[in-house]
């Protein structure tokens, strides 16, 4: 029987077979290598499926006052976003660039466009600091694509119409749009620690209806939350949120912030930024090359932030700002009329004398939160540095306030003896001055062209009228005055919380507090026997913040406890569940219990005495209801025409409640600017709240 298949046969079949595989195999190798454009990549990309992986921002907790009225929220809002590696392979990319940036100038948006390239003619590169991160993002450019640090920026643009195959029938103006946008995605492909490129926020929903109907290829939106704020009061106090600077990111992302994270900038929204922020989401949204979606499934489901409740009450802290300003503004037009130096800032400050609670803290000059986008530019340029927060950062002389400091650094190391120890003031101090005239002779601030003086005095009339002789005594008289008095004039300064962290939940400076050591160590000088003198009445080399003074003030009006001062009342989780509630940290107690008592009552009768320094603000006459325990300071200042005024008082003195400290810079003396505490004592103790909560969103006066 023959064989149907034969050896030769076979030989032939697999000859033939292998003939059709080359044939098929050059095909295929001349479609997708040599004939590529032919075929066009848009023509493959049709066919191609694209899985994009989307964040989803969770939203940020809300702040409010101690009382509920709502401070700052997130509004839900979109963002458009560009898909770098769908646009890349877009043959028709450029075209649908240029139409969506049309589309945003006629919804009357801006679209982010730092290419640091001028958008008008002649083209220039924009001005850049040496280290700036645009700089740097400019030359990892240079460097990856092998561009010459130092080409000309026409040659640049030239480079880039041709290296994203921008046709030369676009005008160079429209390019130049282009190429801003076709580097933000680039230069983000090639620093990998930048984060995505959104080209445009809070959107309208029109518009996002506008992009779907176009169905531009690499164009997408992302859900996100724009944060309001619903008050025009305490801007530095409750700060605000912007994008994570590269330093910024360094520390954020240990704690797992992705690179285009919003975060708190200052005040609350920076110090309770943890709590604030939630954990975002993820999507993953699998589309077609023209932008059908196939499936979308949340993978990860995003954590809302915990809403925090501040110890401010707005309603006192509106009254703070208004009497703050009030008396500057009144100040400064009778010196406009006359011709004299204006006051330029000023700072106040109120907390619960019992709890260490912020209950309101104003900066002036100050800016507004609603505004503050529009209002950046002109801030920043200020000279006044409306957004210097003094109530934190303001570094001020203490002036007579810092006498009950060395009063207990008197008692307690026995040079007074008690309440009725004398000393008679004579004018001048003269114990450091030579038998021919000359030395170091401080004045009390009652000698005036050669006279005056105020005779014998015990300590509680001493700090009625703020005598500078009687501190004197004590700061010459303290142990080894040369140094030790320095020393012991600092330690006692630093129990009642002075120059030293007050605990709050704020980045705070803790100003300077001088001893022979500090001196010399930071302002590179030897400690001398006046400088004990000039801190013993409150001039000298010590500055502190508008808060530690404070939160020392407080300390005396509830008997000697410094507590670490806060501003979180509670925390709720983003369903309303309480997590917590503050509790105050004790840092200290002062054991001298009793002389802690004589020193309110020299407060006492600066406020209510015949001769008190406050009793214009205070006194029986003028404030019958309402004992006020206080202290004048008059701070003067080399090379300025008017002294700082400093003033520090509690009330009520027999069951303090609230403590106050009050500076403004060159406001004349602690006798002009009391009646700023009287206006907030006046709010505090005889008006009602005039709001409690007001309904979600609604501006708050």
């Amino acid at each position: 029987m023959q064989k149907i298949y034969t050896p030769a046969r076979i030989v032939i079949i697999f000859i033939f077979i292998a003939i059709l595989m080359t044939i098929f195999v050059s095909a295929l190798y001349r479609i997708q290598v040599h004939e590529t454009s032919r075929y066009g990549d848009h023509g493959a990309t049709q066919q191609r499926i694209f899985t994009r992986r989307s964040t989803i921002t969770a939203a940020r907790g809300n702040i409010y006052d101690r009382h509920g009225v709502l401070l700052a929220s997130g509004r839900p809002s979109y963002n458009i976003k560009l898909d770098w590696n769908v646009i890349r392979r877009n043959p028709a990319a450029n075209e649908a660039i240029l139409e969506l940036i049309y589309a945003t100038i006629d919804e009357g948006m801006t679209h982010n466009d730092t290419f640091p390239v001028t958008r008008r003619a002649p083209f220039e590169f924009v001005p850049m600091a040496e280290n700036s991160p645009q700089r740097r993002r400019l030359e990892q450019y240079f460097d990856f694509f092998n561009i010459d640090p130092n080409i000309d920026v026409s040659d640049f643009l030239s480079w880039m119409r041709d290296h994203y195959g921008i046709d030369y029938t676009v005008g160079i103006l429209d390019a130049r749009l282009i190429m801003g946008v076709r580097y933000e995605l680039e230069v983000r492909a090639i620093v990998r620690t930048m984060p995505s490129y959104i080209f445009a926020t809070d959107v309208s929903t029109d518009f996002i209806s506008y992009l779907n109907e176009r169905s531009l290829l690499g164009v997408f939106t992302e859900s996100t939350y724009v944060r309001e704020y619903h008050t025009m009061h305490a801007p530095h106090m409750i700060g605000y949120v912007g994008a994570m600077t590269e330093a910024e990111f360094e520390h954020f992302r240990e704690l797992g912030y992705p690179m285009d994270a919003i975060v708190g900038k200052i005040g609350a929204e920076l110090a309770f930024e943890e709590l604030l922020q939630g954990r975002n989401g993820q999507e993953t949204i699998i589309t077609t090359a023209d932008g059908t979606v196939l499936s979308h499934e949340i993978t990860i489901a995003p954590q809302p932030g915990h809403h925090v409740y501040l110890t401010l009450d707005l309603d006192l802290q509106r009254a703070v700002e208004q009497a703050l300003q009030a008396r500057i503004v009144e100040i400064n037009l009778e010196r406009i009329r006359d011709d004299l130096d204006t006051i330029p800032a000023g700072a106040v400050v109120v907390v619960n004398v019992n709890t260490g609670e912020v209950l309101a803290a104003a900066s002036f000059p100050t800016f507004n939160l609603l505004t503050l986008a529009e209002d950046w530019a002109d801030l920043q340029a200020d000279p006044a540095s409306p957004m210097l927060n003094r109530v934190t950062h303001g570094r001020y002389a203490p002036g007579s306030t810092f006498k009950m400091v060395t009063a207990l650094a008197g008692f307690r190391h026995e040079v007074i003896l008690n309440r009725y120890h004398p000393i008679n003031c004579t004018g001048v101090f003269r114990l450091w001055q030579a038998p021919d005239g000359t030395g170091f002779a401080p004045r009390c601030w009652v000698h005036r062209d050669g006279v005056g003086m105020h005779g014998p005095l015990e300590f509680v009339p001493a700090l009625e009228v703020s005598c500078n002789f009687y501190f004197l005594h004590i700061a010459h008289f303290l142990p080894e005055h040369q140094r030790d008095g320095g020393y012991i004039l600092a330690g006692v300064a630093q129990e009642f919380g002075l120059g030293v962290p007050t605990g709050i939940e704020l980045r705070e400076g803790t100003g300077f507090l001088a001893s022979p050591s500090t001196v010399e160590e930071v302002l590179d000088r030897v400690w001398r026997p006046a400088d004990t003198l000039l801190a013993g009445f409150g001039q000298g080399h010590n500055r502190f913040t508008p808060l530690q003074l404070a939160n020392y003030t407080a300390t005396i009006a509830n008997g000697g406890t410094l507590n670490s001062l806060t501003f979180l009342n509670r925390v709720y989780s983003a369903e309303f569940d309480l997590i917590r509630t503050h509790e105050t940290e004790v840092i200290s107690v002062i054991p001298e219990t009793e002389i802690i008592g004589i020193i309110q009552d020299g407060m006492i009768a600066a406020s209510r005495g015949r001769r008190g320094t406050a009793g214009a603000a205070f006194g029986p006459d003028v404030l019958p209801d309402l004992v006020v325990a206080s202290k004048t300071g008059t701070v003067q200042v080399a090379e300025q025409a008017f002294n700082d005024g400093m003033f520090v008082a509690y009330a009520p003195a027999r069951n303090p409640e609230i403590a106050i400290a009050v500076a403004v810079e060159k406001g004349g003396s602690g006798s002009e600017v009391m009646c700023i505490a009287r206006a907030i004592f006046d709010h505090y103790f005889t008006q009602e709240t005039s709001f409690l909560v007001r309904p979600y969103g609604e501006m708050v006066p």
